[in-house]
């Protein structure tokens, strides 16, 4: 018996009940949101402090390390282990108890930040502490780390908001702190090093790095659960926490300052907080304009002028008191903007939020790495350390995007470290970094140059070597990890990494917890997980042309920040639906996306193509597309499903569904010649099992009269041309939607005209990874459609995931020089409108609608013209966010439904149980409306259907 299966077997002896040693586990909790990756032995989810004991116990019985894991978002590698990985976001992730009188609450480890906010809000009440993962991170993690945020000025870190910890030490030992005080070996460490630890430790604010040694003082009281916090799981492991809580100010202002570049700002952020700022954050032109090119000019408000800015944020109980702080804060800048409105400054927080998401991605376009992104100074330093952290990046070929907690002298930024290039001299055969402008066609470049992680290693020790020399830290809230703990003697003294040997040895002896983290640590550059990845150029279906051809390039977007765990739907994202219907990690967009980096990696998942951990780790994947707009990284899990498909099914016989399903356009032709005996035939029983399709489902009607011999026994209208996209499902199942196109359309003063041969964008076969057949199928469509594109005349498509492949999928299959003219004329019904000069909508006063955005629609087109639409109508809209779960042909597939009603469960059922009878439901998507029918007694209809239904 091997060392995993023997340590599983004793857990479960033990009673630890949810303990995973299959592959498919092992390579998804491979690596975390770090560059590192460490298949670990096995994955355990205690359900109690019991469990925890016990694991700790059995492992140091068969010295197998164990490593503590929340959302596993940490961004230096400390999630991530080569033994047992205890994951407490399954099972221990409640929020046990709040305490309005004395305000604190006791949480589980596992809980998320923003479920314990929820939990505390209707007392008025909120955990102090924000980092921008607060949707999916978990106070474990938090604690882990010492997490801050952007509001640390305000609030504190993690450390000043905790009251007590329960945690089980390396040794075996149960803490319950403060009541039980704390080793005294400890103590007596402390009493016999106080000149090193009052010198180094605790310098200011943002000293992260290390252990906390200054909370042992006993001028702090000998606060072992300060030391605790940020001890990245290498001490003890957490079982509870009691945190503190607070009351947000009844008021809030923020003010925008505008500099000429981002040292600029640093120099100008120590003198703001004398103003009491809850939040100093700084931003450059660098980070703007990657929000601008990803989310659209309309994304970023205007900021007053400058190349760099401060948001600094007051707040208190006395509104004119914050209004007299923040003007005088305002005559601070070169130029200054002040927002009171909620609503505006959420709108300019949201660039902060998004480019940090965006920052996977340097200026240059390549892809942009953490190691670095955390480091801090004293605050008065931050200026000077930016001009030399810039001349630095600058002297090693690197760029990235800097922004940070300038009032807390903290810089985050992902650099474009070239990881991926091996050493010795480069073929310049192509490829992202052999671009005209790229980082080697430089004046002055050599083309022999070291390989990555020579060049990652190189630039880390200049840069710990540099921020030492200002006083600061390696790191300023994420912690040390792998990334950063063989760095620690350029910032500390021989006796102070004693001192973290020492300390480590009284709680964990046998060296059980996190080891190579802080103490006795691996190398930096060490288990990094780009290198190890072969480039996958070859026969690809699909272009990937954001990532130079590269399916490996493109699946290591992923870098792990989870945000794919959160739910998203509150705000109108969709991703992951499938995750949030069965909280598992394999079943997130980021578990999927490890998966395929192993079976890149070629290490933990053996088999390529047709590997079992990569297809269960798809099985469940709507292809809905959620991720392509609402991972920070550009994610596009659909399309690797197709090609995995196509990739493992090429040449060989395919499921079922892929035949019936994914062929549906062909059989739909062929009943369209007897529609009524087709339908009856859809009703014999057992049929539809034989096609694949779950028994619970009733299948839509084929429709008496195509869309298609409608149109083209009715007499053409004048007006300006345009051309409908007749798709499949619009014409065969649906042609209500397609009349009423017609109808809006002429009423605008267009002539719709239709192609004379029926056209089709291969959808069905697109996501069924029949590619070789959709490039032929999609090629035939876009030529013919590409002739009303080169005449200036706008294609309308009327589904949603149709139109979509013209917009999208069509350019990654056909390529850009092919598809580009036919996506650039393709426009949805309310984008056309709402571009057409001296249009009006017809009137929509009175109306209320739930609106079950397309999640094509929305992750390609955007569903906002639609709403701005229906908002200059008059109608009163809800919009949903998440997936309706049918998502083509997934929800009607065998092995799929309950999963596909527990999606159309987080958003769109409660919405329609909630809703009146009179209340419309707008849907555009025909898989949308199929689920509705399906599982209500609700009808959904398009949006060319309720804008008809109001024409004069």
């Amino acid at each position: 018996m091997d060392r995993a299966a023997a340590l599983a077997n004793d857990l479960r002896r033990r009673g630890v009940t949810d303990v995973l040693t299959d592959s498919t586990t092992r390579a998804i909790y491979s690596s975390d949101a770090s560059l590192y990756r460490v298949p670990p032995l096995l994955v355990a989810r205690p359900r109690s402090a019991e469990d925890v004991a016990a694991a700790i116990e059995l492992c140091a019985q068969h010295e197998i390390p164990l490593t503590a894991r929340g959302a596993g978002t940490s961004v230096a590698g400390n999630a991530i282990g080569p033994g047992l990985v205890l994951d407490f976001s399954r099972h221990m992730n409640r929020v046990l108890h709040v305490d309005a009188e004395t305000r604190t609450a006791v949480v589980q480890p596992g809980v998320v930040q923003a479920a314990l906010q929820r939990a505390a809000a209707p007392y008025g009440l909120r955990f102090g502490p924000d980092p921008s993962t607060h949707t999916r991170c978990t106070i474990g993690g938090m604690i882990g780390n010492n997490a801050c945020g952007s509001r640390t000025l305000g609030y504190g870190r993690t450390s000043d908001n905790i009251a007590g910890l329960k945690a089980v030490a390396g040794d075996g030992t149960a803490l319950d702190l403060p009541a039980q005080g704390g080793p005294a070996a400890l103590r007596d460490l402390v009493m016999a090093n106080l000149a090193t630890i009052r010198t180094e430790f605790g310098g200011f604010g943002r000293q992260m790095s290390g252990y906390a040694l200054e909370h042992l003082l006993p001028e702090r009281g000998f606060d072992v659960a300060g030391l605790l916090t940020g001890g990245e799981g290498t001490l003890a492991v957490l079982t509870e926490a009691t945190v503190k809580l607070v009351t947000d100010p009844a008021h809030r202002a923020l003010v925008v300052l505008g500099y000429p570049d981002i040292a600029a700002a640093g120099d100008a952020a120590p003198a703001l907080l004398e103003h009491r700022p809850t939040a100093c954050e700084g931003i450059d032109a660098r980070i703007v304009d990657v929000v601008r090119r990803r989310r659209g000019p309309q994304a970023v408000p205007p900021l007053p002028r400058g190349a760099a800015w401060l948001f600094v944020e007051v707040a208190g109980d006395d509104a004119a008191e914050v209004g007299e702080r923040a003007a005088r804060l305002a005559s601070g800048g070169e130029d200054a903007l002040v927002v009171t409105d909620p609503a505006r400054a959420t709108a300019l927080w949201r660039i902060r939020e998004d480019g940090a998401g965006l920052s996977g991605r340097s200026p240059a376009g390549l892809p942009a790495h953490a190691g670095w992104e955390d480091s801090a100074v004293p605050p008065a330093m931050l200026g000077r350390y930016l001009r030399d952290f810039e001349a630095l990046m600058a002297e090693h070929g690197l760029t990235g995007l800097p922004y940070g907690h300038f009032g807390d002298g903290c810089l985050h930024i992902r650099l474009d470290v070239p990881l991926d290039r091996p050493g010795g001299t480069l073929d310049r055969s192509g490829g992202a970094l052999d671009r005209p402008g790229g980082a080697l066609d430089r004046p002055g470049g050599a083309l022999d140059r070291p390989g990555g992680p020579k060049v990652f290693r190189d630039f880390l020790v200049a840069a710990a070597t540099l921020v030492a020399g200002y006083g600061g830290s390696l790191s300023g809230e994420h912690g040390d990890g792998r990334a950063r703990s063989e760095l620690l003697p350029l910032m500390y003294s021989e006796a102070a990494i004693d001192l973290f040997a020492r300390v480590k040895a009284i709680f964990d002896p046998g060296d059980v917890l996190n080891p190579g983290v802080l103490v006795r640590p691996r190398p930096v550059d060490a288990d990094l997980r780009i290198p190890a990845a072969r480039p996958v150029r070859d026969r690809l279906a699909l272009a990937y042309r954001h990532d130079g051809g590269d399916f490996s390039q493109a699946v290591h977007r992923c870098t792990g920040v989870g945000k794919c765990r959160a739910d998203n739907t509150a705000t109108g994202g969709v991703m992951c639906p499938s995750y949030l219907a069965t909280r598992e990690e394999k079943d997130s967009t980021r578990g999927r996306a490890r998966a395929l980096q192993e079976m890149v990696n070629g290490s933990a998942v053996a088999g390529g193509w047709r590997s079992h951990e990569v297809h269960e780790a798809l099985d469940l994947c709507l292809s809905c597309k959620g991720c392509a707009s609402d991972c920070p990284t550009g994610i596009d899990m659909a399309a690797y499903k197709s090609e995995v498909l196509h990739q493992s099914y090429r040449g060989r016989l395919r499921p079922v569904t892929h035949y019936s399903l994914g062929r549906l356009p062909l059989w739909a032709r062929l009943a369209s010649r007897l529609p009524r005996a087709a339908n009856a035939l859809l009703r014999v029983p057992g049929l539809p099992a034989i096609a694949g399709v779950d028994r619970r489902r009733t299948l839509p009607a084929f429709a008496p009269e195509t869309f298609r011999a409608w149109f083209r026994r009715r007499r053409p209208a004048e007006g300006r041309p345009v051309l409908l996209f007749v798709d499949t499902f619009t014409d065969h199942f649906a042609p209500e939607a397609g009349r009423a196109t017609v109808k809006v359309l002429e009423a605008a003063g267009y002539r719709p005209r239709i192609s004379e041969r029926r056209q089709c964008c291969a959808l069905t076969w697109i996501s069924t990874g029949q590619l070789d057949t959709a490039r032929k199928i999609l090629g035939r469509t876009v030529a013919e459609l590409g002739e009303a594109a080169a005449e200036g005349v706008p294609i309308v498509g009327m589904e949603p995931s149709c139109t979509a492949v013209l917009r999208s999928d069509a350019l990654e299959l056909l390529g850009e020089e092919t598809a580009a003219p036919v996506a650039g004329m393709t426009r949805t019904l309310a984008e056309l409108l709402l571009e057409t000069p001296d249009w009006r909508p017809p009137p929509l006063h009175g109306l209320e609608a739930v609106a079950q955005p397309h999640c094509h629609h929305h992750a390609v087109m955007g569903w906002d013209h639609d709403a701005r639409l229906l908002r200059e109508a008059g109608a009163d809209v809800r919009r949903l966010g998440g997936c309706c779960g049918l998502a083509g042909n997934f929800g009607v597939e065998k092995g799929h439904y309950e999963v596909s009603v527990a999606v159309a469960g987080q958003q769109l059922l409660p919405a329609l149980r909630q809703a009146g009878t009179e209340t419309a439901v707008l849907a555009d998507g025909f898989s949308c409306r199929t689920q509705i029918a399906d599982l209500t007694s609700r009808q959904g209809v398009h949006l060319a259907q309720l804008l008809a239904d109001r024409l004069p």
